[in-house]
């Protein structure tokens, strides 16, 4: 999460975004942008997935077995 942390607060401030613009623009209150940019732990996915779509950054998912699952119809799982 720290890295995750760092990451957000990097691109909030080069964006040139106060927390509570971000808070405004993300859907999110401006506690919760201050609890992700602090690491804490209890954040919930939805609010961190909100916060990366707002300011652009992409997740990549990797793993030894991310090819196969690409190729099952992983909507029936």
């Amino acid at each position: 999460m720290d890295l995750l942390s760092k990451i957000i607060l990097f691109h909030r401030q080069k964006s040139g975004l106060s927390r509570i613009k971000l808070a405004n623009i993300s859907g999110i209150s401006k506690t919760v942008i201050y609890d992700i940019e602090h690491g804490k732990a209890s954040v919930q996915f939805n609010s961190i997935h909100k916060v990366l779509q707002t300011l652009n950054i992409k997740i990549k998912f990797e793993s030894p077995l991310m090819k196969s699952f690409e190729e099952t119809n992983y909507e029936k799982i």
